[in-house]
């Protein structure tokens, strides 16, 4: 799926958007889901009634700053709510791209009792009325009209629409590639397909409700954190409320000065509760979300999200992930008496006609060799190409001069080689073994009854999967590979990828219990799979992030869907979620830190004119108790539009240990948020003095 970049254009209209959002989500029914800035509306809103009141003779309150406090801080309930606005529209701009796949196209129903083929009778019909038992004729040309499973033909299948990648798979009933996708195209053949679900409930529709946020709920790190936001804004309420009798009692002391009104307290309240990560805290959760799928991963929920970044241990399949999936030929050996020219031109020869990777990469090492361009390579004119088959293993070339080489198992070479009276060389047999003892597979090139060397073909490691194994295992993640190999060959790999542990000859139920086994010792487990196989431990493992061209087991036991359907994608995911976490435990440790200073600031500044003690604490010297109120509403109105860029674009994860990341954070954060009120309030009191306003 390719997502609409953020230009200037589409960033104007998103914010002209989240701007008239802003005040739609003034509504109390909607603000009552965020406690705290909830509380931050209904002190805007008294403190405007106690300045009408003023204005009208019924409160003795100053009217001037009873408007003042209450601007600022609607100000601040509508920039919270334009953060999530703008959080929000950056999704459902996203969504936007989706809805053109959802599109109503005609489908053509065929009877299961008749001759499955391109040419079968069939009956045109709107896809959106398609039934679960239905089947659907697809032509080349044509658009899939649903979700579905293949129950006959096979066909190349255009699936860039969905992920974004330009090159078509094969799409073919029976295994793991049996699954289609509404919206995307077929090139060639034809495909019989079964609906996988009804109407309207498909992978793009639910796509499209994902991103749009009508199936997002509070995470149950965002529930505990707000519980913990609710029991703060208590103490503070607490500790607001002590201020009053406070104020009497120095007042009456003192005779100097009044106690503090009702718009003092719920200025004073609203500044000292933890308004800054309340009103930032949903779109850090959406922002985190739309970065996933910005990354073409859907998440089923901000639960999968938050889980990711929780995660410790990282279960990875071999093949696709940690190598590259397709052997690649890497050495040649010859055998005594044959020069390695003649091997390598025998090599190229006998791959001709070979069009699998394997053999492409026997081309390429044997021409890079021979100081040849591969893709300027011609196959002789003369001769008959011999495909490879189950059936005999080899594959080859019969040429014009009675020649007939051959490249395959060194079983069927043997075999081949014996039956024309040739023989194969013992020391060529300890090589054989060699190789295959390290995990690679041999290939032997012959010529007639004559054996001539043997390829090397390796499952190679990426070369960058160490690196980004060992950046994972700074940030507390432990990598186990999975792979149906032996010990010795998972051993081998290991080590070269520098994974941290292994299972090897590993099956569906070992892979449940490894998962089952981490989880009972206390750790969160994530893991990748495609296969109906792999829907088990998919659905047992905490993060589970399924490819999208695998099956609908799979995808339906997976909490998270790689459109892309690349295996690595999940050090991405574990990546985003500890992004996502960083980044709410760094604001919430500036918003916690920053009322604590704001209260050592504000309190002894307010009540500095009725007790000389007091004064002597008002250490930046603040013009007046209302300079100083008035200075930190508005302080605290801006700090949340100063934080917003942190919470949408993330704080960067760093490869440290949680320690640490802990040390880093209140050392950066805490103290941040510490001085930051210190020097803020004291500017604008500054700018309050000089405009003449106090």
């Amino acid at each position: 799926m390719k997502f609409p970049r953020f230009t200037a254009r589409l960033y104007e209209q998103l914010v002209k958007d989240a701007l008239k959002q802003s005040f739609v989500k003034l509504d109390p029914r909607v603000l009552w889901a965020n406690p705290v800035m909830f509380l931050v509306w209904l002190g805007a809103l008294f403190t405007f009634a106690v300045g009408v009141a003023s204005l009208l003779g019924l409160s003795k309150e100053p009217a001037g700053l009873a408007f003042a406090v209450s601007g600022w801080l609607w100000f601040t309930v509508l920039f919270a709510n334009f953060a999530e606005a703008l959080a929000e529209g950056r999704a459902h701009s996203q969504a936007a791209s989706l809805r053109n796949l959802r599109k109503s196209t005609p489908a053509r129903i065929v009877n299961a009792s008749d001759k499955f083929g391109p040419d079968m009778p069939h009956q045109v019909v709107d896809s959106m009325t398609l039934l679960g038992n239905d089947l659907v004729l697809v032509l080349p040309g044509d658009v899939i009209p649903c979700d579905g499973e293949v129950v006959a033909g096979v066909a190349s299948v255009d699936e860039s629409a969905v992920t974004g990648e330009s090159a078509p798979v094969i799409r073919e009933g029976g295994g793991d590639f049996a699954n289609v996708t509404s919206g995307t195209t077929v090139l060639s053949d034809w495909l019989v397909v079964r609906p996988s679900i009804a109407s309207g409930g498909g992978f793009v529709e639910r796509m499209i409700r994902m991103v749009e946020g009508a199936e997002r709920k509070a995470t149950p790190n965002e529930t505990s954190l707000s519980v913990l936001l609710i029991a703060l804004t208590v103490v503070y309420l607490l500790l607001t409320a002590s201020l009053l009798p406070v104020s009497i009692f120095t007042v009456s002391r003192s005779g100097v000065g009044s106690p503090l009104s009702f718009t003092f307290l719920t200025a004073l309240f609203i500044s000292f509760i933890p308004s800054t990560i309340g009103g930032l805290l949903s779109p850090i959760g959406i922002a985190g979300m739309t970065r996933l799928l910005a990354a073409n991963v859907l998440a089923r929920s901000g639960r999968a999200v938050e889980a990711a970044g929780d995660v410790d241990i990282l279960l990875l399949d071999k093949t696709g992930t940690i190598t590259f999936g397709n052997r690649r030929a890497t050495r040649l050996y010859t055998v005594s008496g044959v020069s390695r020219r003649t091997l390598l031109e025998a090599c190229l020869l006998t791959s001709y006609a070979d069009d699998t990777p394997e053999g492409r990469s026997v081309m390429e090492l044997a021409a890079r060799e021979l100081g040849l361009d591969p893709d300027a390579l011609e196959p002789p004119e003369e001769g008959v190409f011999v495909p490879f088959s189950a059936q005999t293993r080899m594959s080859g070339i019969n040429l014009e001069d009675g020649r007939q080489l051959r490249k395959g198992s060194p079983e069927a070479i043997k075999a081949r080689v014996a039956r024309l009276s040739g023989y194969f060389p013992y020391s060529l047999q300890g090589q054989v073994d060699a190789i295959a003892s390290r995990g690679s597979t041999p290939l032997v090139i012959a010529v007639d009854e004559k054996v001539l060397g043997i390829i090397e073909l390796k499952d190679v490691v990426k070369p960058d999967i160490a690196a980004r194994f060992a950046k994972l295992r700074r940030m507390g993640v432990q990598t186990v590979m999975i792979t149906g190999d032996n010990r010795l060959t998972a051993a081998a790999i290991a080590s070269e990828a520098g994974v941290d542990d292994f299972i090897a000859e590993s099956t569906p139920e070992s892979k449940l219990a490894a998962i089952r086994a981490f989880q009972k010792a206390g750790h969160l487990v994530a893991m990748t799979g495609d296969g109906a196989n792999d829907a088990p431990a998919l659905a047992q493992a905490d993060v589970a992030l399924a490819m999208h061209g695998g099956t609908n087991a799979a995808k339906e036991a997976a909490n998270m869907v790689d459109l892309d359907s690349n295996p690595t994608k999940l050090m991405e995911v574990i990546r985003t979620g500890k992004e996502m976490m960083i980044t709410r435990g760094a604001l919430t440790t500036f918003s916690l830190m920053n009322d604590l200073a704001k209260y050592v600031v504000v309190v002894p500044a307010v009540l500095s004119t009725t007790d000389p003690v007091l004064a002597s604490w008002n250490v930046l010297g603040l013009a007046s108790p209302e300079s100083a109120l008035l200075s930190t509403v508005i302080f605290n109105a801006i700090v949340i539009p100063l934080l917003m860029p942190f919470a949408l674009k993330g704080v960067e994860p760093r490869a440290v240990g949680a320690s640490e990341l802990l040390m880093r954070n209140l050392i950066v954060w805490g103290v941040s948020g510490i001085v930051a009120p210190f020097v803020g309030i004291a500017l604008i009191d500054q700018l309050l003095r000089l405009t003449g306003f106090f």
